[in-house]
Order: C-alpha cells, then structure tokens, then sequence
C-alpha cells in the first residue's frame, strides 16, 4: 500500500496542470502513466491554445465561436468559464516562463484555425507548441511531485460513493495499490480505437472504461472527431498536419488539382472539421488521392518545422508544395461526465481534460480549444482539492472473480469501429458492431464490460478489455442518437 495525497492517472497537460498548481501548495502528488512521461497526445499537438489576447478580440466571441463549432450542443456555462478565464490563465503561464511564438517587437503572433472568426490562435515552436508547453510544465513541477513510469492504472478503489485511490500493475509485474485522499483521471480519449489516428499509441480509453466499471456515468461518446488532414504514406498514418496549415493558405486538393471544399462550406478549407473531414473521406472512398496545397504558404519549413520534419522523413518532397493527406480519428468530444472543476458523482474522483465531459465542446470541439481546457480546466480542479479537506478512510477492496474468455486482436477492434463507428455511420448496420462486442462481455460481472479479475490478464489483453469496453458505449450512444449533428453523422439506411 502506497499513500499520496494526490494520485494522477496520465501525464498530458490536464496533469500537468493540475500537479505544478497543486504542488506549488505542498501537497504530496504522485503521476501514474502506462507509458514514458512524455506518452501523450498534449506532447504530440502541433496546433496552439486559443485565447482571446489580441486587441480585436474578446472572449464572447471565443465564446460565440466554440458554440458555433459545437453545434450548440455546448453546455453554455462550461464554455463561458473557459473562455473567460482563458486571457488570465496563459498570461500567468507566459508570466511563469512560458514562450510563445511574438514578432519581432515581442508581441503574440496570433494564427487562425478552422470555424475560428477571427485569428486568436497563439503558438510556440510554430508547429511544437504542445510539446514547448509540456517541456514548460515538467520544468516547473517540483519535489512533491512523484513520477512513476511504465505502470498501469487496472482499476479505481471505489466503494459505495468514495473513491481511495487506484490499483496498479508496475512492468515488474507487482500488483500496487495507492491510497489518495484525491484521484484524478487524466488519461486522454480514445484514438488508438481507429486505424488512423493522431493519438499516442497508449491511448486507449482506459479512463472511460475504469470509470464505466465504477459506476460513472458517461456522458455523449458518440462524439468523435476526427482531423481531416493526417500524413498518408501509402495508406498509412504518419502523422498529423496541423490545421494551422490550412490556416496560413493551404488548400485541399484532388490529384487533379480540384479545390474539394469549393461550395461545401462558406469557410472552405477553414470549415469546421466534421465538414472537412466527411468531405475528404469521401473522395477518399471514390478512390481519389487528396493533397495540402502548400504553394501559397511562404516559408513553409521555418513555419511548420515538425510537419517537414515529418514530411522529409517520409519521401515527401516539400519542393513539389503538396502533401497527401486523410482524415484520422483525433478527439473525443465525448467522456467521463465532469464538472470544469473536475468535480464527479463519485466523492474523492475527478477527471480532467480530454477524458472529461464537461460539456465545453458540445458535438465538435473548436480547433485549439483542447490545451486550453487542460490548462484552465486543470488549475480550476487544483483549486477544488486544495481548498478540501477530505481524507480518505481506509476500506477494504472488494474484487471480481469473473475473467475474460478470448479476445480479438487490437486491428480487429480498429477496423470494425471505423466500419461501423467512424466518419459515417448507417443507422441500420450499428447493431451489427454491437453483436460483435456482445460477444466478448464476460460472464459473471454485474454488468456489461464490469468489472474483471485483472490478475488473470496481464496488460496487454487489459488494453484491449477497454477498448472493448469503450467501443461497446460509443457503438450503443451511436445508435441511440438518431439524428446527425456534428461530428456524429449518421444515415438511416446504407
């Protein structure tokens, strides 16, 4: 039994956030991560934080445009505190040590992104700014901040309506168990469910599946978005191109050079990316090659210095000014339901960041609105905790004895979900995913994908045990949800 004041699940910048405020405070905060510190989508993220800084701005209309871009399927008060404490919170980050991306006067560079009026959108790096803003926040945690790397939350220490703690498997094997007066899941979505995804490689649902398994309820998961323009190499996913490309000039193109958002939105290529992306899925299903036309973006190499990086990497020569591209799953709008606090039904429980539902995305999440949820969001759940005084009682766990039969394959998981639950979904053909999860709830738990002896599974086959588990809440909210809207779209019959 270990003891911590504060246990964080995940490392992205949701913990991060939360952890240098709390530690700032002198609490004792141990990260759990299944990965290296560094295994996160926030250190992936080319895109920059939208904020409402520049003089022509404010934040109604950062908050009219997240609206917009959510369908207004928002929860109204969730976006306004985001929004209005977003101007306050990256000037104390940038008063901190934060850089961000200023002319030569020293003033913030400002880019556009998709379904954004007006250009709000601040960088660091160009293209790096998540992986600028984690270097930052790992450089500002402090000696009350314990990391432990390469081990895997298995199951919150829920009893009744309070939560203890987590239990773990260390790459020792060890079974660990932490006792914390506060647990906060920050664990990320749920890309690694697709063939195709921006995502870290340790993102699985793990967070939506424990917290399911607790007894939390979850809130929209038919929401998922995925980002029109990933590197494709020869139908495989090599990375992601940032939004911020189109945002400087770059023009989505088929291998005719046929402009494809042409009459598809009044934004073009800077259209919400639900829009974009249905559009080139479904040239891509016809068969068409679709390309970034870069032509018109001067110095496209110092703008954009990880998309040539991976650019070059790949064979793809930058002289010829286009860059293949598909849509790839990117966030899930939906999860675990939470308050901007990070506040749950669950007493001692809170989840932050792309984990969370909070409501601030509605059914498509504004472009660069997702750093700047882990890091507002993120220092108003510190607050919570520190402002209690809960203390944890230590109670006994119960476990189950039920253990899982055969599992398929994580390909089989990834096919099947971008079939049935992807870009287009046909309303008379989810039930058939549904069956197919159907057939692996094992027998015993006390409900569908309940909990399961873990001590029978080692990791690997508990990540597929949540993304079996994820898959099965997307696959029932999809058919549940018979009317599109933003990122869900679906059609009665194929």
């Amino acid at each position: 039994m270990f003891k911590t004041d504060i246990v964080i699940i995940g490392s992205g910048i949701a913990a991060l956030s939360v952890a240098n405020a709390l530690c700032g405070n002198g609490k004792k905060v141990t990260i759990i991560t299944k990965g290296k510190k560094s295994s996160s989508n926030s250190s992936l993220a080319q895109g920059g934080i939208a904020v409402a800084l520049s003089e022509n701005d404010n934040f109604n209309m950062h908050y009219d445009d997240t609206l917009e871009a959510g369908c207004y399927q928002n929860n109204s008060e969730s976006v306004m505190t985001l929004v209005s404490k977003a101007p306050e919170v990256i000037k104390e980050f940038i008063k901190s040590g934060m850089k961000f991306d200023t002319d030569e006067k020293g003033n913030l560079l400002f880019g556009k992104e998709g379904a954004h009026h007006i250009s709000r959108i601040i960088h660091a790096g160009g293209d790096r700014t998540g992986l600028k803003v984690m270097e930052e926040l790992f450089s500002q945690i402090n000696k009350n901040v314990i990391i432990n790397e390469d081990e895997m939350v298995l199951e919150l220490r829920v009893k009744g309506n309070e939560c203890g703690g987590v239990i773990t498997r260390g790459k020792d094997g060890r079974i660990n168990c932490y006792e914390a007066n506060h647990t906060i899941l920050a664990t990320g979505g749920i890309g690694q469910l697709y063939p195709c995804t921006s995502n870290d490689i340790t993102i699985t649902g793990d967070g939506l599946a424990m917290a399911y398994r607790a007894g939390l309820p979850i809130s929209s998961p038919e929401f998922v978005q995925f980002h029109p323009t990933m590197l494709n190499i020869n139908g495989k996913t090599m990375g992601l191109v940032s939004e911020a490309v189109r945002g400087d000039g770059g023009i989505l193109i088929n291998q005719d050079g046929i402009r494809i958002m042409e009459g598809k939105h009044p934004l073009k290529d800077l259209a919400p990316r639900d829009i974009v992306s249905r559009v080139v899925y479904d040239h891509y299903l016809k068969g068409d090659k679709i390309y970034l036309d870069i032509s018109h973006i001067e110095n496209f190499k110092e703008r954009f210095p990880y998309v040539s990086e991976i650019c070059d990497k790949n064979g793809v020569d930058l002289n010829k000014n286009i860059i293949p591209v598909r849509p790839g799953a990117h966030f899930h709008m939906g999860g675990i339901k939470a308050e901007p606090n990070g506040k749950t039904e669950i007493n001692g429980l809170y989840v932050v960041g792309e984990a969370a539902c909070t409501g601030v995305h509605g059914a498509n999440r504004l472009a660069s609105n997702s750093l700047l949820e882990g890091l507002v969001f993120g220092k108003l759940t510190a607050e919570n905790i520190i402002d209690s005084d809960r203390r944890v009682l230590h109670f006994d766990d119960e476990f189950s004895e039920a253990g899982v039969g055969v599992l398929p394959l994580k390909r089989e998981i990834q096919s099947k979900m971008m079939e049935f639950i992807g870009i287009v979904r046909y309303k008379n053909k989810i039930p058939e995913i549904i069956k197919w999860f159907e057939k692996y709830i094992p027998k015993g738990t006390d409900k569908p994908f309940g909990k399961i002896n873990f001590n029978k599974i080692d990791n690997e086959r508990m990540e597929i045990y949540n993304m079996l588990t994820a898959g099965y809440l997307i696959a029932n909210a999809a058919f549940d949800r018979s009317e599109s809207i933003g990122a869900h779209y679906i059609i009665d019959k194929e």
